[in-house]
């Protein structure tokens, strides 16, 4: 019988980490940390990082949980997604409800209680805005699905900013604006590769809706506009010449291989952008908390 109760208790308590997407989940939690080192002139307080690291944590697991019980069909039939615990059944949409459920509540009372009101709301706002209006509304209705819902992934900057500052300036939405940018080139490289496990999917993402050509135009020009975006903590007096440096190379680097990849598209090629657009997000971040430290010395 395929059901959770037929799993090992070790089995099950993965199959519970898995649907939480660990990986993704601390990619956003990293970029929500450097926005709390950089919403403080010196080291911030301790008290709200260790606290808004949780509670970031925990309702953004809590979304992607929602995320995977939403698309439990959809994942059945992609060979990327096809082992989740509940596309495969292993685990019941009440048990991913109870999950995401904890998960959520928790996360709230932390950011409430242990942070401020603001960072739990905008967390909150965040997890509405992936699990339901993304997930629901925007992934199966347009191609520009992942540019729209975006922004809800590129929020964490701005929830780190707001647990330490309790306010959120132009600077933290400057970080927004990167992730956001960002995103597109990212998951379309993904997309491309997967194309056929979207077409069988029915999920109309731009590869299968308008083709690889224009997919990868997209992807260029993304780069193009990520390049502008990069420079814009130096332009504003965010940061200083390290970050400048960093940023040049990084997104010189982006603009390469989406220019090699929009030449002679391969599989391979795009499998690369994807796992650098990985790296390049934490480099870019990491370099803009060096320099801030650096400009405090």
């Amino acid at each position: 019988m395929s059901t959770a109760s037929s799993l090992p208790s070790s089995g099950l308590w993965r199959q519970y980490w898995v649907l939480t997407k660990p990986r993704v989940t601390q990619l956003a939690v990293f970029c929500a940390i450097i926005g709390m080192f950089l919403a403080s002139p010196g080291l911030p307080p301790w008290q709200p990082v260790v606290a808004g690291t949780i509670g970031i944590w925990l309702l953004a697991a809590a979304a992607f949980a929602i995320n995977c019980l939403i698309e439990q069909e959809v994942d059945a039939k992609m060979q990327r997604t096809a082992r989740r615990a509940t596309a495969q059944g292993t685990i019941t949409n009440l048990q991913v409800l109870v999950l995401s459920g904890i998960l959520g509540g928790v996360g709230m009372l932390v950011l409430y209680h242990w942070v401020n009101p603001l960072t739990m709301w905008l967390t909150f706002a965040t997890f509405v805005g992936y699990a339901i209006i993304y997930t629901i509304i925007l992934k199966p209705l347009t191609p520009q699905n992942i540019v729209i819902g975006g922004l809800s992934g590129a929020m964490p900057p701005a929830l780190g900013w707001a647990a330490v500052a309790n306010s959120v300036p132009a600077e933290a939405w400057v970080l927004v604006l990167i992730i956001f940018i960002w995103t597109p080139p990212h998951f379309w490289a993904l997309a491309l590769y997967r194309n056929t496990d979207y077409a069988e999917s029915g999920l109309p993402m731009l590869p299968v809706t308008h083709g690889q050509q224009f997919t990868l135009l997209h992807i260029f020009l993304y780069s193009l506009v990520l390049f502008a975006a990069t420079m814009l903590p130096f332009m504003i007096r965010m940061s200083g010449l390290i970050y400048l440096a960093c940023a040049a190379v990084l997104s010189g680097l982006f603009v390469w291989y989406a220019w090699q990849l929009y030449r002679n598209y391969s599989d391979t090629l795009s499998r690369k952008l994807f796992r650098f657009s990985i790296l390049y997000l934490s480099l870019l971040f990491l370099a803009l908390l060096i320099d801030h430290w650096v400009l405090l010395l």
